[in-house]
């Protein structure tokens, strides 16, 4: 739960005025920007263009484009068309993520989508919510969200690694590893799905021999890894981005790869690209290697419109995530009337549960005209946000490349919540 209560149906003025002083409430008193209500529903993001995680700027931003038209094709938001998205890139430095939410904030944008690493989103949450603007990342997945205070206008559609973490586990020790190294990033992303898969190993009695995490700005990685391959694994796991592939490297070299031990990533690692990038040239170097991540490709209707839509789209990783934040900010809008986001941000949760099941921006609305409460189910599974404004299940893919290098989904598996 978060420290302040969501969604109460009443604000006594001295508290708003109060909240709104202290500058991190995000109330609709703002003087912000794009705080008019105008009719017009105005979106922006702050995404990676370029950076670690630049591989996954396209499937978000190309998603979020197309989550657009969809709507636009529906009619639109309060019968206006959104306007073309303000952009921004985190470019995985704080200072750059900053920089860009006050331009997209400065445009006068109701709702920001981002950023897509967690500790971006750190970086920028305070400026995006204390300025009365909802904020929904489809691929913030630290634990750190669910409790953070941001005066009720941040959402994720993406698990917690609360929620990843059991799988990854599970996947671990149903391969037969008993005795489990677990290194990562030293981010809230890194210790936070590190310790949710410790947890989960441990409750399923494997023997965690290493957990430990490293600076990412390193310039090498050679003391972690040594400090792996010394714990005598049976299997090891690597947290991490970009240069995660700087880290596998180690690992074979050091007789801890895939061809000697288990070995298994996440969702940071999970790229086309990876197998060139750890061995070009050599593509069955990482056959075997196996990782978990929020599904992005169990929807083949949504998988095949999003590629027509752009075609030379290559990674999906985030991309129906960040889909249904777009949709359910925009189905927020209209059963509140308004594209004030002071308004409509009392809506984020409700349009996702307790009511008449819909899977389309335009069959929701249509359900909404007719005065009904929906259920929006999105492209990426059901939401059923709880009352943290994140989804209370998890559809998790398990994934694997095989000896050409190729990436594969090897299964998925539904994780709950246990509130």
């Amino acid at each position: 739960m978060k420290t302040s209560v969501r969604r109460s149906a009443i604000f006594t003025s001295a508290a708003v005025l109060l909240l709104a002083a202290c500058g991190t409430s995000g109330s609709a008193t703002s003087s912000a920007p794009g705080k008019d209500e105008d009719g017009e529903l105005k979106l922006g993001y702050v995404l990676p263009e370029t950076g670690q995680l630049a591989f996954l700027g396209p499937p978000m931003i190309q998603s979020t484009n197309f989550a657009i038209q969809t709507i636009n094709e529906a009619g639109g938001v309060l019968g206006k068309p959104i306007p073309k998205v303000v952009g921004g890139d985190e470019a995985g430095q704080e200072a750059v993520a900053a920089q860009s939410a006050d331009r997209v904030l400065n445009a006068g944008v109701d709702a920001l989508i981002g950023a897509a690493a967690s500790g971006m989103s750190l970086a920028i949450i305070d400026r995006v919510t204390g300025e009365g603007v909802v904020q929904c990342s489809g691929s913030n997945t630290a634990p750190t969200f669910t409790d953070y205070d941001d005066g009720d206008f941040y959402f994720r559609t993406a698990p917690s690694d609360s929620l990843q973490g059991p799988i990854l586990a599970k996947t671990i020790q149903d391969d037969g590893h008993k005795r489990v190294a677990l290194i990562a990033r030293a981010d809230d992303y890194g210790k936070g799905l590190m310790d949710s898969t410790k947890k989960a190993l441990e409750d399923g009695g494997a023997t965690v021999t290493l957990a430990e995490t490293y600076d990412t700005k390193a310039t090498n990685y050679d003391q972690i890894v040594q400090q792996a391959k010394d714990s005598n694994p049976d299997a090891t796991v690597v947290i991490a981005f970009e240069e995660g592939a700087q880290i596998l490297q180690g690992m074979i070299e050091a007789g801890i790869g895939p061809a000697q031990k288990g070995v298994y990533g996440t969702d940071g690692l999970r790229s086309e690209e990876l197998p060139a990038l750890v061995a070009p040239g050599k593509p069955a170097t990482l056959a075997g290697m196996k990782g978990t991540a929020p599904a992005s490709a169990s929807n083949p209707e949504y998988v095949k419109a999003l590629k027509e839509f752009a075609p030379t789209l290559k990674e999906l990783q985030f991309a129906p995530q960040t889909f249904d934040c777009v949709t359910t900010i925009a189905l927020a809008a209209e059963q509140a009337e308004s594209d004030d986001p002071g308004k409509f941000v009392d809506e984020m949760i409700a349009v996702t549960k307790d009511g008449e099941k819909c899977t389309t921006f335009a069959a929701c609305k249509e359900l909404i005209a007719d005065g009904k409460d929906i259920d929006y189910d999105g492209v990426s599974g059901p939401l059923d946000f709880t009352d943290a404004g994140e989804p209370g299940q998890a559809t998790i893919e398990v994934y694997t490349y095989n000896d050409k290098g190729q990436l594969q989904t090897v299964k998925t598996e539904v994780s709950k919540s246990q509130e």
